[in-house]
């Protein structure tokens, strides 16, 4: 079908979900995911330098859980029992998969992907050359840049509900530190660098120290950034807590290279690792 009529037919169905009886819709939802899982469609694109969410590739997605059945699946010797099975066809697609890493069908991931033993979930997309740790997650429609390393245990949050809600954003040549946390849409721009353990919601501040007087903004770290965690303190009734933040210290030089280790990187802001 042409893609206005995949949108459509979908955007339909998740409004009317009785329309998923009719054999034209579900193979629109079918198609919209095998497209999802080839890369030809996206969750979200940049435009213009401005993301964009396609929300009826989400509904796509939502309506396609209710379409499929549980059932069992092997892998090897493993056993599951869910309803989406994992890529396929992984050699055919550059991809490398370290056991016991999963990427589970409808996600997509770029030539040159090295996925050691974590998990990505249907919707995202993962740029080429990126590697995913040992241990870290990405989570459904997040949309991961191009040489970006997510470091062992890092977790990227899924954002699938509401459908027009954005996803998480890691953009190219990011560094994200081991154990940190990025959820609830927040955008991660290009090159920049979280420190281990570096909580990132869409509430969080992320307070830039580098001047003379703090500045506070949520929600988007700029580009070749570089953030670890810190805390500031709050009045509640019951006295004043400190809650976690993160502390934007300084940029990344261009005589930084890409593959510099996050150590090293830190370093040069005289910070303890």
């Amino acid at each position: 079908m042409e893609a206005a009529e995949l949108q459509r037919r979908v955007s339909e169905a998740f409004a009317n979900r009785d329309l998923l009886a009719e054999r034209g819709t579900r193979e629109a939802v079918e198609e919209t995911i095998a497209l999802l899982d080839g890369g030809r469609v996206r969750v979200a694109e940049k435009a213009d330098g401005v993301w964009r969410v396609n929300a009826w590739v989400k509904e796509a997605i939502l309506l396609y859980f209710a379409l499929r059945p549980l059932e069992p699946m092997e892998a090897g010797d493993l056993r599951f029992y869910d309803k989406i099975r994992p890529k396929t066809e992984l050699e055919a697609q550059g991809i490398r998969v370290v056991p016991p890493g999963v990427a589970r069908y409808g996600s997509f991931l770029e030539p040159g992907c090295v996925l050691m033993p974590g998990y990505v979930n249907i919707g995202a997309y993962v740029g080429a050359g990126t590697m995913v740790d040992t241990w870290a997650t990405v989570g459904s429609c997040a949309q991961i840049g191009a040489g970006v390393h997510l470091s062992g245990g890092v977790g990227i949050g899924g954002v699938l509900e509401p459908p027009g809600a954005s996803p998480v954003i890691i953009e190219d040549g990011a560094f994200i530190g081991s154990r940190s946390i990025v959820v609830e849409g927040v955008v991660v721009e290009s090159e920049a660098v979280l420190g281990a353990n570096v909580v990132l919601t869409a509430s969080t501040p992320i307070v830039d120290v580098t001047g003379s007087a703090a500045v506070i903004t949520r929600g988007r770290v700029p580009a070749r950034s570089v953030v670890i965690p810190g805390s500031i303190p709050k009045e509640f009734p019951a006295g004043t807590f400190h809650v976690a933040c993160a502390l934007l210290i300084g940029q990344r030089k261009e005589s930084t290279d890409r593959k510099t280790s996050l150590n090293d990187v830190l370093r040069t802001f005289n910070v303890q690792v």
